[in-house]
């Protein structure tokens, strides 16, 4: 962790040329590279009629003119996701206008036979178990018979043949299956308290192992190689959640393997072709890696000395680990592709993902520390303009979405536009964030617009004692429960912000509370003890709500909203702009009738950057 002085310390520099606004924003050149499992052919994605298409090339042809062989076709959105399934057939995602109604597809390495496996209207899938071993199959959930949970379909992905395997009873919010591929366990959630059904084989009956509240995690990993026992992540009996090894059949821990004593567990990685476990993930204000494997360790030690100064990932791999893809990133770079050969020891640069921004031009993105009012640690990042003396900054509070999510050290596209139009960009994850622990954690709870928001309010306040802010030229722009936090911010504080942005950002915790996504039905009464019940708390949800007090913000503000947006309705975006409206407030209002949740189309986000900027110059006279 930096010492918080050095930020004011730091001398002025060259500044740095101003970029155009679109090389933050336009989709890359080459992205998302995989490889199959045989080794024999690479893909990525590419932009086909300006929306992220698969491409596939042999392997010996990589970087050659005309070897990529286009197989997708999407024109209207995207491809959200995509993998190689067997040697020949590569299976992807997508939805509809931001619907978040996934569909699964699958078509041949060619191009030919495209199938839409999932052609349900209205219908969500999420991928339970790819079934590696199995090369024509993969278990999917659908929520095709009941729109607040999913069933378990066999599916095939050559002919679209599919079959039921396990149908919800109407509360299980997740099923594992063992490496076999058989569901051996299901969780349930009824009320505030979950439950771990198991069964040692798929032709029982489920029974009950563990009952816990919802606040008690046992988040399964994976089982062991041996099928007996579960790898998962718990904070049973303990603040900051560890890896633990869990008998299942009895339901008791029987190992601690990793726990941090100031953060949270995040994942455990293992070879399928080795059956070892190989890396532990945990998140400081880096992500960290804790090594369980000599092999695993050498090989990114090998790839560190290749790429010093990136943060490196494998993001696929062939059947035989034997050659990875590997990711290079930093705060500064999207980074690049590269083909690795572990027999030879060879490192080949597939694709940098956006060559065209040079790291000298972009803004470090440095962690911080400062204390809530009540005593509370709040981690977070600042990320200063190059070649700006830190003092008397114009600052963009930018508190994350979620909210029990966290932000991490990575390249954002976002935060190095703002830093290099001169503003200051200070990200924080108060109270609630993940990561931190099972108490600060339920911190949050029942918390939205009043301790939560005083952690925003205090990082900023201490960025202006610190001398880092002109406490004139503090803007407030996020996402999402961000998007909340911004109303909330120039509601509540509404002396503290020259100006605001909300994107997708509830305005009303009660019709918030009512226009929950179907599946998200089973987890109501968890989000009513968390954010507030609509019935029990209404006065203290109505207090929380800013369209309630539209008649405190003096603050211009802007707002942006995806027309088809599953999570935080339209109706949220509505309600503030025509309350504003009915007091004679003009609010720029960028709906986009094609998106959700977040813009994904490059020209709509093109035009939502485009107007924030024109937007925050008028009135932070930067």
């Amino acid at each position: 962790m930096i010492d918080n002085h050095s930020l004011v310390s730091a001398g002025p520099a060259n500044r740095a040329p101003q970029i155009p606004i679109r090389d933050f924003f336009r989709n890359p050149e080459k992205t998302g590279y995989r490889i199959s499992p045989d080794g024999k052919f690479v893909s990525h994605m590419e932009p086909y009629e300006r929306r992220m298409n698969v491409f596939v090339e042999p392997r010996e042809a990589i970087g050659k003119l005309g070897a990529a062989v286009r197989v997708t076709s999407e024109t209207a959105r995207d491809i959200g996701g995509y993998w190689w399934k067997n040697n020949d057939r590569i299976v992807y995602v997508k939805d509809f206008a931001g619907d978040e109604n996934f569909h699964l597809f699958a078509v041949d390495k060619d191009g030919s036979n495209l199938l839409d496996l999932t052609p349900f209207d209205g219908v969500k899938i999420d991928m339970v178990d790819e079934l590696e071993e199995i090369p024509n199959e993969v278990l999917i959930g659908m929520n095709q018979r009941d729109p607040e949970v999913f069933d378990v379909y066999r599916l095939n992905i050559v002919t679209g043949e599919m079959h039921l395997v396990a149908e919800n009873p109407g509360s299980v919010t997740r099923w594992v299956t063992d490496h076999d591929g058989c569901i051996r366990v299901a969780i349930t959630a009824n009320g505030l308290e979950n439950t771990l059904l198991y069964r040692d084989r798929d032709t029982e009956e489920f029974r009950e192992v563990l009952h816990t509240n919802f606040k008690e995690q046992l988040e399964p990993f994976f089982f062991s190689f041996d099928n007996k026992y579960l790898y998962a992540l718990s904070n049973l009996g303990r603040d900051r959640a560890a890896i633990v090894k869990f008998d299942i059949a009895n339901g008791r821990e029987l190992e601690v393997i990793f726990e941090h004593p100031e953060v949270d567990a995040d994942g455990l990685a293992y070879s399928r072709f080795r059956k070892v476990l190989t890396t532990i993930a945990y998140t400081t204000w880096k992500q960290q890696r804790e090594y369980l494997d000599e092999r695993t360790r050498e090989l990114y030690d090998k790839l560190a000395q290749k790429l010093p100064g990136y943060e490196l990932g494998i993001s696929d791999y062939t059947r035989d680990e034997e050659t990875f893809i590997v990711r290079a990133y930093s705060d500064r770079s999207m980074g690049a592709f590269y083909l690795y050969e572990l027999a030879s020891d060879t490192l080949t640069l597939l694709a940098a993902v956006s060559p065209w921004l040079k790291e000298e031009d972009l803004a470090e993105m440095k962690p911080i520390v400062y204390r809530s009012r009540d005593g509370l640690t709040i981690n977070g990042y600042l990320t200063l303009p190059v070649g700006r003396e830190p003092k008397g900054l114009p600052v963009i509070v930018n508190p994350h979405g979620g909210p029990w999510v966290r932000d991490r050290w990575t390249f954002n596209p976002e935060v190095q536009f703002l830093a290099n139009r001169g503003y200051a960009v200070l990200q924080m994850n108060y109270r609630g964030s993940t990561g931190f622990g099972r108490k600060f954690w339920e911190a949050s709870f029942k918390q939205w617009g009043r301790t939560m928001q005083d952690d925003i309010t205090d990082g900023v306040n201490w960025l202006i004692n610190e001398g880092i802010a002109d406490p004139k030229r503090v803007a407030i722009y996020g996402a999402s429960y961000g998007g909340y936090a911004t109303l909330a911010g120039v509601t509540f504080t509404p002396d503290l912000y020259a100006c605001a942005v909300d994107y997708v950002g509830v305005s009303n915790l009660l019709t918030f509370l009512n226009t929950m996504p179907p599946y998200w039905m089973p987890h109501r009464e968890t989000m009513y003890e968390m954010v507030g019940n609509p019935v029990t708390d209404r006065v203290e949800l109505e207090a929380a709500s800013p369209v309630f007090h539209v008649d405190k913000i003096k603050t211009p503000l802007m707002v942006v909203q995806g027309a088809k947006d599953p999570r935080v309705n339209i109706d949220e975006s509505d309600q503030i702009v025509k309350a504003l409206h009915a007091r004679g407030v003009d609010v720029p209002y960028l709906v986009k009738e094609n998106e959700g949740h977040g813009f994904r189309n490059e020209e709509n986000r093109f035009d939502v950057y485009e107007a924030m900027e024109t937007f925050f110059e008028k009135h932070l006279n930067n």
